[in-house]
C-alpha cells in the first residue's frame, strides 16, 4: 500500500519513522522556490546549510553564497532568498551554498531524521514533482518548513495541493493530511487571496517583496526535481 504523511512543522518531525520515506520538504515563501528555480535556469548544485556560520566556510572556500534571516538578506553574502536573483544567466554551472531561516533547517532535519530520500517542493514544479513521486515512491512525508518551528499556512495549503494530486494513488496516515487538505480546499479558487492572511505574506509584503509572492504561486513552471545527494541539491 502506498502511504503519504503530512507533519506541519519540522518539531514533529520526532514522531515520524521516515527510514522508507520519501521526504518532500515544503517552503513556498521562498527556500523551495528558490531552490527549484536555480536548478531550473542552470545552477548546477546547491549546499544548503543550518547556519550563517557554516555559509561563511563555505564562501571562504570560494563557493558563491546565499544567505538568508527574518526574510532578509544577511550582509556579505552574494544572493538573497527572492526567486529573481536565480534567474540570472550568470549563474549557470555554479554552485551556490544557501542558509534560509526555515527551508535550509528542514532539509537538514529530514536528513537527520534518516528519510529514505529528500526532495524539493514547490508550486513551480508541482507537476514534476507529482509524476516522479507517483513513480518512484512508496512512502512520502510531506514535510511544511514552517515559521521558526511554528506551523504556517502556505506551506500546509502546498501540502494540500500535492494530497489532492495523489488521493487515488495514495492513503493517507495521518490528521496532518486531514488539515492541510481542508486548507487547500478553502483556498484553491484563490491561491493568492487566501494567502494574504498569513504572516508570512505580511511580512513579505512589508519588506517590499509581492513580487516573490505571485511568482512562488505560479503552478508548474518548471519541469525539475531537486534531490538531496549526500550534502548537495541537484536535479534528478
Amino acid at each position: 500500500m502506498k502511504t503519504i504523511e503530512t507533519c506541519l512543522t519540522p518539531e514533529m518531525l520526532k514522531y515520524h519513522d521516515l527510514s522508507n520515506k520519501t521526504v518532500v520538504v515544503i517552503d513556498i515563501f521562498r527556500a523551495t522556490s528558490c531552490i527549484v528555480t536555480a536548478l531550473a535556469h542552470g545552477v548546477v548544485s546547491i549546499i544548503p546549510v543550518a547556519t550563517v556560520e557554516e555559509a561563511k566556510v563555505l564562501q571562504s572556500e570560494g563557493y558563491l553564497t546565499a544567505a538568508e534571516r527574518h526574510g532578509s538578506k544577511v550582509e556579505g553574502f552574494d544572493l538573497d532568498n527572492s526567486p529573481f536573483s536565480y534567474l540570472n544567466p550568470a549563474l549557470k554551472d555554479k554552485t551556490i551554498g544557501l542558509t534560509t531561516s526555515n527551508g535550509t533547517q528542514a532539509i537538514h532535519a529530514a536528513q537527520e531524521a534518516g528519510a529514505y530520500q529528500v526532495l524539493i517542493g514547490s508550486f513551480l514544479n508541482i507537476s514534476a514533482l507529482e509524476n516522479y513521486l507517483t513513480q518512484k515512491a512508496e512512502g512520502i512525508c510531506l514535510l511544511c518548513a514552517g515559521w521558526k518551528g511554528k506551523v504556517n499556512l502556505e506551506d500546509s495549503f502546498f501540502a494540500g495541493a500535492m494530497l489532492e494530486r495523489f488521493l487515488g494513488n495514495f492513503t493517507s496516515i495521518n490528521d496532518d493530511c486531514a488539515l492541510a487538505y481542508a486548507t487547500y480546499l478553502a483556498g484553491k479558487d484563490n491561491p493568492l487571496r487566501f494567502l494574504e492572511s498569513s504572516a508570512h505574506y505580511h511580512r513579505l509584503e512589508t519588506l517590499g517583496n509581492h513580487a516573490d509572492i505571485t511568482f512562488c504561486l505560479q503552478q508548474g513552471i518548471y519541469h525539475n526535481v531537486p534531490i538531496l545527494q549526500g550534502n548537495t541539491l541537484v536535479n534528478v
